[in-house]
C-alpha cells in the first residue's frame, strides 16, 4: 500500500506568518530555535538557530467532537517543504508516535496505535489496509502534539 505524507497547507502557514495569529485568533510565538524542535512545515527537526514559530493548529478533519487545536513548531519564513511525500520523514525514525486513524465522519477508529518508531511504514500500511479509516494523524507521544497526515496515495 502507498501512502502521501502530508504536511501543514502552506495557505495556513502563510496566513501565520503574515497575520502572526493562529486559528483561534492567539498570538503566535516567533523565536530562535534551541534546535530539535519538530517542524511540521517541512517535517524535519529544527536546527539551532534557525527562526521558528510556534501557534495553534487544527488538523483537517470534518466536523465532529475529535476536531482539536494543538501547538505545533514551524519555521517563521517559508522553507523547503518536505520533498518526498511518500517516505515517512527521515529526522523522526526511531521516534515513537501515536498514528490515529479517522473514519469519513471525522471520528477517531479503533485501528489507532502506538507504534515504536522502528517501522514506520509497516504500521502505517496495516492500518490503511482497514478500508474505514480514511486518514491517519501522527502525533507525538509524549505531548499529544500534532505532527502530520497520511493518506492513502
Amino acid at each position: 500500500m502507498t501512502m502521501t505524507i502530508v504536511a501543514l497547507p502552506g495557505p495556513v502557514l502563510d496566513k501565520v506568518r503574515s497575520e502572526r495569529r493562529d486559528v483561534s485568533g492567539h498570538p503566535g510565538e516567533f523565536s530562535e530555535a534551541e534546535g530539535g524542535e519538530l517542524l511540521r512545515c517541512c517535517l524535519r527537526n529544527a536546527e539551532a538557530g534557525d527562526s521558528i514559530m510556534l501557534f495553534g493548529y487544527e488538523p483537517v478533519l470534518p466536523a465532529s467532537p475529535y476536531r482539536e487545536i494543538g501547538p505545533l513548531f514551524a519555521h517563521a519564513q517559508p522553507c523547503a517543504t518536505a520533498r518526498d511525500t511518500s517516505r515517512y520523514p527521515d529526522d523522526w525514525r526511531g521516534r515513537p508516535q501515536v498514528l490515529r486513524a479517522y473514519d469519513s465522519r471525522g471520528r477517531i477508529h479503533p485501528a489507532s496505535r502506538v507504534h515504536d518508531g522502528s517501522d514506520p511504514e509497516g504500521v502505517i500500511a496495516e492500518i490503511l489496509a482497514n478500508p474505514e479509516v480514511v486518514q491517519i494523524h501522527s502525533r507525538n507521544v509524549a505531548y499529544g502534539c500534532y505532527m502530520f497526515t497520511i493518506k492513502r496515495a
